[in-house]
């Protein structure tokens, strides 16, 4: 009969192998848990990754040394200098027109005449009229020195005889008789003289009968045709116009209240018109008048740019874009307008480094911007950073519309701001 293996024996050799595989199945476990955590692990650091690239994604632009100049844009027309309208004084047909559209014409050139006949009869009446008058007062004129004759002799004869011869009577005709005699003289003389006026007056119609230039120029404008009746009634009426000299012209433009406190004489500007598109004409400002005026509501005030035109290019009430260059800066820092315009979302996720970081996100509050600030010219733009955008206080100084020039004790030319977030598709 054999014997049962059951004993102390068999007891201590079962607690042998037990102690035995007791390490092995603890390393298997700790093997497995570190497994499991490195795919915990994995799982959290791609979905981090994947949110992250679903997250806001930021554009920069780099900032830059360069040129601004800001400019002031402004509409108007151009027109000569001085233009001179050339009319008629006297009504009449007209008989002849001797110039026509962009005609040269010299100072006392005849430009047209007028039908003479009737100025001319008319002189001719008030030169027999004259000569009348004036034979009037050559009989007055003798009279006056017969009657003076006769009251001598009458005064004489009363001295001789003692007052006897002549009577008062005769002595008191006489005397009024010359008196008679230098009333009749004056109202000749004064007659003559009315006469002499009119002659005068006739001689001048017939003068300006013949229309002439009063300036050296260019025919703009005809506004008369020969057998064409001129009625000068009120005003003279307008017959021709004349610009004096299209060399040098003058841009009348409008410039709004918001912009005129920084137009000022002297200053350079440019300006294009329709007729010439590729071509870019110089000007400098001339005047900037104090009146102002309103259209739609809108207040402007006018500007007077002062423009050379050797070639004849440009030509009266041609429309004009003009820019007017009021400020330029050269080797300064340059950045976006979009750069001070970003704001970075109201939450942006703090990134750190490490798994804790996957695991417990934590975020950052966008910083607040200064309240009560009273420099206007404070700004702030936001550059990248390990924890997000970061903000970095500029000061700006001009503005061309695209560019800004700022000064940063932080920045210098290179260095990536961010001027926009593109949000890429789940």
């Amino acid at each position: 009969m054999t014997k049962s293996s059951t004993g102390p024996a068999a007891d201590l050799s079962q607690l042998l192998a037990s102690h035995r595989a007791a390490p092995r199945n603890r390393r298997l476990l700790i093997g497995l848990g570190v497994l499991a955590l490195l795919i915990i692990a994995g799982g959290l650091a791609a979905w981090h990754t994947s949110r992250s690239a679903r997250g806001p994604q930021f554009v920069t632009a780099a900032v830059s040394r360069g040129d601004i100049t800001v400019t002031v844009t402004a509409t108007g027309n151009l027109q000569p200098i001085n233009t001179v309208d050339v009319g008629s004084e006297i009504s009449g047909t007209m008989a002849e027109v001797l110039v026509d559209f962009n005609d040269r014409v010299k100072k006392g050139q005849v430009l047209a005449r007028l039908d003479t006949t009737k100025l001319a009869t008319a002189l001719e009446r008030s030169r027999a009229t004259l000569a009348a008058n004036q034979a009037r007062v050559l009989q007055a004129r003798a009279t006056l020195d017969e009657s003076a004759t006769s009251l001598a002799r009458f005064e004489e004869v009363a001295r001789l005889s003692g007052g006897k011869v002549p009577s008062a009577a005769e002595l008191d005709a006489a005397r009024a008789k010359l008196a008679r005699a230098k009333a009749d003289l004056a109202t000749a003389e004064a007659a003559a003289a009315e006469s002499a006026g009119a002659v005068k007056q006739g001689e001048t119609d017939l003068s300006k009968a013949t229309i002439r230039s009063a300036t050296n120029g260019i025919v703009l404008k005809r506004s008369v045709e020969p057998g064409q009746t001129v009625a000068a009634s009120l005003q003279a009426p307008v017959l021709f116009s004349l610009a004096e000299d299209l060399s040098e012209m003058e841009l009348i433009v409008a410039v709004s209240e918001a912009d005129v406190g920084q137009v000022h004489e002297g200053m350079d500007a440019n300006f294009t018109v329709d007729a010439w598109p590729d071509k870019t004409f110089p000007a400098k400002i001339r005047q900037v008048r104090f009146g102002s005026t309103n259209v739609d509501n809108v207040v402007s005030y006018q500007t007077v740019l002062q423009v050379k035109n050797p070639d004849l290019r440009l030509r009266p009430g041609m429309t004009a874009t003009a820019d007017i260059k009021v400020a330029e800066h050269k080797g300064v820092l340059l950045v976006p307008n979009a750069a001070l315009r970003f704001k970075p979302p109201e939450k942006v996720e703090k990134k750190e480094g490490g798994l804790l970081g996957m695991l417990l996100p934590r975020t950052q509050d966008r910083p607040k911007p200064q309240v009560g600030n009273s420099n206007r010219n404070r700004a702030r733009v936001w550059v990248k950073g390990v924890e997000g955008p970061q903000p970095v206080a500029v000061r700006t100084i001009l503005s061309d519309g695209r560019n800004t020039e700022i000064e940063s004790k932080s920045l210098k030319p290179g260095d990536e701001i961010i001027i926009d977030t593109a949000e890429q598709p789940r």
